[in-house]
């Protein structure tokens, strides 16, 4: 099964790594194991997990026996990691102690070879910097001559843009002239044809205006100590003006609508 290939595979990547471990060696040991313990039931729960999909099949007698089985793998491979875990240890340290001296030795000749190829490096770094330098020199009249043409060609065509320019300013606002020009003719006369009609309105209500301030005086002037049975006759009295009222402000508003209509 691919669970059983894959925790042999992390219990053989365990042992190979031992042979490649340094001084710190049984910290390194323990952090491998640890992750590779997290990545074998990792991968245990997903097979479980994958077992699910034998629900409501003819197969789903064999979960509970393949789910006990994965548990069983793992529970043997974790007692196998740890009856080799103290060989792995003592061979770790044992290649550990046999290479320590070609490791010291190995790292003493990186060492020697750094500082013997420093002053190479440092002669590398000056001959790069001359021929740098060199084509900086070589190249440096050009790029001086192109950018003074460039200057010279920016400068010529701002003085050949510059009678256009000035042209272009004249026109827009001799545009701008005629433009408003020909649009206050327009804005005089719908002011004037706005007043007229504003006028016309207020004529036109001026005479209702009038009439509800008298009646409206006249009604004041009677409710001045009255009596509650003078207040019912009068309410009786206001109702049917009221229906006058709204019938009045009803024919205004049409005539308002008809008025702005014909606009």
């Amino acid at each position: 099964m691919k669970f059983v290939a894959l925790a042999l595979a992390v219990l053989l990547a365990v042992g190979s790594q031992a042979a490649s471990l340094q001084a710190d060696a049984p910290s390194q040991l323990a952090h491998i194991r640890a992750a590779a313990d997290v990545y074998m039931t990792q991968a245990k729960e997903s097979a479980i997990k994958a077992l699910d999909q034998l629900d409501d099949t003819p197969y789903q007698e064999l979960k509970a026996s393949l789910a006990q089985r994965l548990e069983d793998i793992h529970n043997n491979i974790k007692q196998m990691q740890a009856q080799v875990s103290p060989m792995t240890d003592t061979v770790v340290s044992s290649i550990s102690d046999a290479t320590a001296e070609l490791r010291a030795s190995i790292a003493a000749d990186i060492e020697a070879l750094r500082a013997e190829l420093e002053p190479q490096r440092a002669k590398l770094r000056e001959v790069i910097e001359k021929h740098l330098e060199e084509y900086r020199t070589h190249l440096e009249p050009y790029v001086r001559e192109y950018q003074a043409k460039q200057n010279a060609e920016m400068e010529a065509l701002r003085a050949k843009m510059e009678p256009v320019m000035e042209e272009l300013r004249q026109k827009v606002a001799t545009n701008l002239d005629e433009t408003r020009a020909a649009l206050m003719p327009i804005v005089e006369s719908v002011r004037t044809k706005l007043v007229e009609r504003l006028e016309a309105l207020k004529a036109m209500a001026t005479p209702y205006v009038e009439e509800y301030k008298e009646q409206l005086r006249q009604a004041y002037s009677q409710a001045q100590g009255v009596n509650a049975e003078q207040i019912t006759s009068l309410r009786e009295k206001l109702t049917p003006l009221g229906e006058e009222v709204k019938e009045k402000l009803h024919a205004m508003a049409v005539i308002i609508k008809d008025t702005f209509s014909k606009n």
